[in-house]
């Protein structure tokens, strides 16, 4: 069966916006985990005031981001008919809202709560990404979602 493409409502030239804001966010956060394990294993006071900076840019871009994908689903019907759009919109609220709770519970005192909660809050979260991330490939690559098919090189194959 030939997949029909479901193009996207929110792209420049082409391109959809909401997979190009999100690499930045999710790095942060992930680069979170490891720089409170950093400050875990070194005491280096450097690596907790790192994280308060990696948990706020990734959380504010990732809303950013989040609010461009949530455009995205209101706007097309197509992708507003997709269980896993849903599902994704849903796990991504739910990853950002972690975020944001893990930047609290440290903007004013970026050592006091690294050890146990905040390092926890880091590990869930990346937890979240890693499924949040799942649900956002299969709509790339199982239903299309912003991809322009007709533009696709054939596979090489033997």
């Amino acid at each position: 069966m030939a997949q029909q493409r479901i193009d996207s409502a929110m792209s420049v030239a082409g391109h959809p916006i909401h997979p190009t804001m999100i690499h930045f966010p999710v790095a942060m956060l992930l680069a979170a985990t490891a720089s409170d394990a950093a400050y875990i294993f070194t005491g280096d006071f450097f690596w907790a005031r790192a994280s308060v900076w990696l948990v706020g840019i990734g959380a504010l871009g990732g809303w950013a981001a989040g609010l461009v994908g949530t455009i995205e689903l209101l706007l097309v019907r197509a992708i507003r008919r997709l269980v896993t759009a849903w599902n994704h919109a849903v796990l991504a609220v739910v990853t950002l809202s972690l975020a944001t709770f893990n930047w609290m519970l440290r903007i004013d005192d970026p050592a006091l709560l690294v050890n146990p909660w905040g390092i926890y809050m880091s590990l869930l979260t990346t937890a979240m990404i890693l499924l949040t991330s799942m649900q956002g490939g299969q709509l790339v690559y199982e239903y299309a979602v912003g991809v322009n098919i007709e533009s696709e090189p054939e596979p090489n194959r033997p």
